[in-house]
């Protein structure tokens, strides 16, 4: 696997790469929620939106999908694949930085998961799902856990039949950890303040506070 320096699909400015693979699979299974990607033969790739489980080395991704969608259809053999896990982001406006001759940018966190995917036997499905479940719900804690056995034998069943288990070799781990690393503390803690008081995009307040946090060795 790579060592956070960015693959070729990642941002190309070096400074937004000094992650490490192990931060980088971190992040990517806490936020447990991305785009998968293959292209199989020639035609354009075929994207889903997926949750997914990462082991704790980071080496496996595993994951369901709905047996009629064109990914696991073409699973007829393994495929490249890739999951793309982003965090939050913000635009970021030249005047935040309080000095002159700033262009406008976008601030963001997204790693990407790189490998082979392919289909599992049906019979790893209840496990998958037992296991995927608990990861969701233990975060909802003190609700008491929602587990597949409160559903009847019938929709259970009915439900095992609509989806496949999958898993993807994870063989590379790339981040893009865009933070305004290139710039002065004082220009990059003056945007991060802005992007907190009037970000436009997601989860900007957690983006502001790793904004701050980017001049730290």
């Amino acid at each position: 696997m790579t060592d956070g320096h960015g693959g070729p699909n990642m941002h190309p400015n070096q400074a937004f790469h000094t992650t490490t693979d192990r931060q980088n699979a971190n992040f990517a299974r806490e936020r447990a929620f991305g785009i998968l990607s293959v292209a199989p033969g020639d035609g354009p790739p075929m994207l889903s939106h997926v949750p997914f489980i990462l082991d704790v080395d980071g080496g496996v991704a595993e994951l369901h999908l709905v047996r009629s969608n064109p990914i696991a259809r073409a699973l007829k053999t393994p495929l490249p694949a890739r999951i793309a896990v982003s965090g939050p982001d913000s635009y970021i406006s030249p005047d935040w930085y309080l000095v002159d001759d700033q262009v406008p940018t976008w601030n963001y966190v997204a790693v990407h998961l790189t490998g082979t995917l392919e289909l599992r036997p049906q019979e790893e499905l209840p496990h998958l799902l037992a296991r995927q479940t608990e990861f969701f719900e233990s975060q909802l804690l003190p609700k008491p856990l929602w587990t597949l056995d409160k559903m009847s034998d019938e929709a259970l069943a009915k439900m095992m039949r609509m989806i496949v288990p999958c898993r993807m070799r994870v063989e590379a781990t790339d981040g893009t950890w865009k933070l305004n690393q290139n710039k002065t503390d004082d220009a990059r803690n003056s945007a991060a303040d802005a992007v907190d008081a009037f970000g436009i995009g997601a989860e900007t307040r957690i983006l502001a506070a790793l904004m701050r946090g980017a001049g730290q060795p």
